[in-house]
């Protein structure tokens, strides 16, 4: 099919793998990229969104107009380079007003190789979504205006897919390294952990920095594996507890070599387990539940959450696809939390060992901070654990 001109000056365009067009204002890199569109309910926090590695193979459609507005800086990136495939926006990004601003965001994404679209109907995007499930697409920027439609289609109709597919291995670390900084702080930023403290592994499926940094600043001593580690990679370090990251993909696929890891250390040690995202679909599968796709999934920071056995309700940030399937629970596992939205599954436990998992993301980066105290229940467990 020949070039054809986008309507209105338009120089990017959005193509649904059903035929639905949506035209707007590219910005960053040119080219096209190809994913599953979601939606994030997030009003702030779009730097770290963009390099949360658990948006592998998405572009994200934000429903809060005013992005950009802050700039971005290196102290927000949650790893080194944006891992969403691109992103689709409201307003066209305006010029940044914070002081904290180090680059704009056009800028930003055209460097480091994503793509946006401005000016298109969020709220109809977001209602498709919902409506109809996440749909694969394919997005190209061209600032002369000139789209093959046809091969933009069937671009997104070849799009495989998140089911069955592995991302782990795409986000993971290539090798071990030691984490030390500790949490950002008014007015020093971020400081680097001195003390001696607990000797903590963690599983890397795809961590963000700040999750991390939330170990370090609740008393770990930090050691980062890949994901492919072994059961013998991960008690060859003597760990006083296992940490089990956020990530992104299908569960069930990273579970092909993630789960017999996990049931090897559970079998093999009654050290303290913490999972949660990705991490928490892990520990879930390996005590032999099953997960499943959503249908538009959970992404944003204003989730609420029950706590089931303090009736608690935390709000909290979220990304994730797919889910715990709560109905196959084994006995022995008990469900600890649900979300308030759809009665889903987001959180387990076991019910003898201090073992134990949440789907949201507590290091809050973005969110709100009502579920911080989930690092010092992971450290407190250790510490009982040492003292028994």
């Amino acid at each position: 099919m020949p070039l054809s001109r986008a309507p209105d000056d338009a120089t990017a365009c959005l193509a649904l793998a059903d035929g639905t067009l949506f035209y707007g204002q590219g910005f960053g890199a040119t080219g096209q990229r190809v994913a599953e569109l979601c939606f994030n309910t997030a009003m702030t926090g779009y730097q770290e969104i963009m390099t949360d590695p658990s948006y592998a193979g998405q572009i994200v459609t934000f429903t809060f107009p005013h992005i950009g507005n802050v700039g971005v800086n290196p102290d927000d990136d949650e790893t080194a380079d944006p891992v969403a495939e691109g992103m689709v926006v409201k307003w066209d990004p305006t010029e940044p007003s914070n002081w904290r601003a180090a680059e704009r965001l056009t800028d930003w994404l055209m460097r480091r190789g994503r793509t946006g679209i401005g000016g298109l109907d969020t709220r109809r995007l977001t209602r498709a979504i919902r409506q109809q499930g996440a749909p694969h697409v394919a997005l190209a920027h061209a600032p002369d205006g000139q789209f093959d439609i046809e091969a933009l289609v069937a671009a997104a109709r070849a799009f495989p897919g998140l089911l069955g597919l592995d991302l782990a291995k795409e986000v993971t670390c290539a090798q071990s390294y030691r984490w030390d900084e500790m949490r950002w702080a008014w007015p020093n930023g971020y400081t680097r952990r001195t003390a001696n403290g607990h000797k903590v592994v963690a599983i890397d499926y795809g961590a963000k920095r700040n999750i991390l940094r939330c170990l370090a600043s609740a008393g770990c001593d930090v050691t980062v594996l890949p994901a492919t580690a072994t059961a013998e990679d991960v008690l060859g370090q003597s760990p006083d507890g296992v940490f089990l990251s956020n990530g992104p993909g299908d569960p069930a696929a990273t579970g092909d070599y993630a789960v017999p890891m996990i049931q090897e250390v559970l079998r093999r040690s009654d050290i303290p387990v913490f999972g949660i995202c990705l991490g928490h679909q892990m520990l879930a599968l390996a005590l032999g539940a099953r997960t499943i796709k959503m249908n538009h999934g959970h992404h944003g920071a204003n989730h609420p959450v029950k706590d089931l056995e303090t009736g608690k309700v935390e709000i909290t940030s979220m990304n994730h696809g797919f889910a715990v399937d709560s109905q196959t629970l084994p006995d022995g596992v008990i469900e600890t939390h649900v979300s308030l939205f759809d009665g889903s599954n987001c959180g387990i436990r076991l019910a003898d060992r201090p073992v134990f998992s949440v789907q949201y993301h507590p290091e809050a980066s973005p969110g709100p901070q009502d579920s911080y105290y989930l690092f010092d229940r992971f450290v407190d467990a250790i510490d009982l654990a040492k003292s028994g």
